[in-house]
């Protein structure tokens, strides 16, 4: 049986951050990557763009995550890579990992796990495409990975649904490698990705983006020949009579973005029905004791800079973590918002600055995100304008504020909506 403190499932950024963070605090520290090298999908992320708030500069994903492996390498930290956790059980000391590799089954004991196991990606049955089931249909992230990582063409003439960020980079790339892209469409009335990603991948390749516009079914036997696509109200049910078919030899599918817990679950850790990841404190401590989550698994990032930064928060706080009192704070969340990380407080554990992360339900324009304590507004943030597809963050000092277990914490939106 081997013994550690802190062990880290999933070594991409915000694994290698949690076990960079660990380590530096103290801790005996095991990092554990199902894949051969750490890095996370970073590896296949070429574009560039990373970096700019941690670093300040613009890097591709692999020199953004060859940063953290060399950090991970110069402190020596034990790291097992190839290797899958199968199940975790609650132990005398903390917790018992079994894990599975090439050398066979390892048992493992830690007095704190970090879940920093990432996220998926929405596949065609699961928004409910119809059809044949022929090759050709991708997600954008495979597709990513066959051309940066592969070195292959999926297609010479395809079709984008979903305009999520890794499809529009996508887009983009597939056009520089020489394939024709007929057009993103989306089925909601708004695109999903980055203001940015529009202009740079879109706008500045004269690629069509279709709005309230969605694939209804796929055609082809062996290969993929042809797609429907369809006008939608505002229900997004298709609208009968605006059919139309287009020939092409891919489906790429870029529909969002799911955390991937299942280990959580099995722990039957509570998750937030609005963000799927796990309901989390300021430390990303979850509902279940000892066990920290944070990156992509926790909730779906737009800046691998967030990423990092939550897996720094949570790989200290289970380098320090002892067991003890519990107090905790549920925050109360507005209408106008859809996620807000983290959910709780922590009353024993506050320090000069909390960060948290936001997304608006809707498109605002000139507007303020409101805090108020029993009623009485304590802090508020002034924004140009707000967007879904933008995650926003606001470091606040509750310290200062004399909480108590019965306090009403509220966040919301107030402003112009568009």
């Amino acid at each position: 049986m081997n013994d550690y403190q802190v062990i880290v499932i999933g070594g991409g950024p915000a694994g290698m951050a949690a076990a960079l963070a660990a380590h530096d605090a103290g801790a005996r520290t095991l990092l554990i990557e199902r894949e051969a090298r750490l890095g996370g999908v970073l590896k296949q992320c070429i574009h560039d763009g990373f970096g700019l708030l941690r670093f300040q500069e613009a890097l591709t994903g692999p020199e953004y995550a060859d940063r953290d492996r060399e950090a991970v390498e110069a402190r020596d930290i034990e790291t097992l890579t190839q290797t899958f956790v199968t199940r975790i059980e609650k132990s005398d000391s903390g917790f018992r990992l079994t894990a599975v590799n090439r050398q066979g089954l390892h048992y493992f004991e830690t007095r704190a796990l970090v879940l920093a196991t990432g996220c998926r990606e929405r596949t065609a049955r699961q928004v409910a495409i119809h059809g044949t089931r022929p090759s050709g249909i991708l997600t954008a992230g495979t597709a990513q990975y066959y051309v940066n990582l592969l070195g292959q063409m999926p297609t010479r003439r395809c079709l984008i649904l979903g305009s999520g960020d890794i499809g529009l980079i996508m887009a983009r790339r597939l056009t520089l490698e020489g394939a024709q892209v007929l057009g993103v469409y989306e089925a909601k009335s708004r695109p999903s990705g980055l203001a940015r990603n529009l202009h740079q991948c879109l706008d500045d390749f004269d690629i069509p983006l279709h709005l309230s516009s969605t694939v209804t079914r796929v055609l082809g036997e062996d290969r993929l020949t042809a797609v429907e696509v369809a006008r939608v109200d505002q229900s997004l049910r298709p609208i009968p009579g605006t059919e139309s078919v287009i020939e092409c030899d891919c489906l790429i599918l870029s529909v969002g973005l799911i955390p991937e817990n299942e280990l959580a679950e099995s722990l039957e850790i509570r998750l937030d029905p609005a963000s799927l990841g796990p309901v989390c404190d300021q430390e990303g401590m979850t509902s279940l004791e000892g066990v920290f989550s944070c990156g992509n698994a926790l909730h779906v990032n737009d800046l691998v800079d967030y990423v990092s930064q939550s897996g720094q928060a949570a790989g200290r706080a289970a380098a320090l973590y002892q067991p003890g009192p519990r107090t905790c704070l549920t925050l109360e969340k507005g209408q106008a918002l859809q996620t807000l990380v983290p959910q709780t407080i922590r009353l024993e554990t506050l320090g000069p600055e909390t960060v948290f992360y936001f997304r608006s339900r809707e498109d605002w324009g000139k507007s303020a995100l409101v805090i108020r304590l029993n009623g009485q507004e304590v802090a508020r943030k002034a924004y140009p304008a707000l967007h879904p597809p933008q995650m926003e963050s606001l470091a606040l000092d509750l310290a200062a504020w004399d909480l108590e277990p019965d306090s009403r914490l509220t966040f919301d939106i107030e402003g112009r909506p568009l």
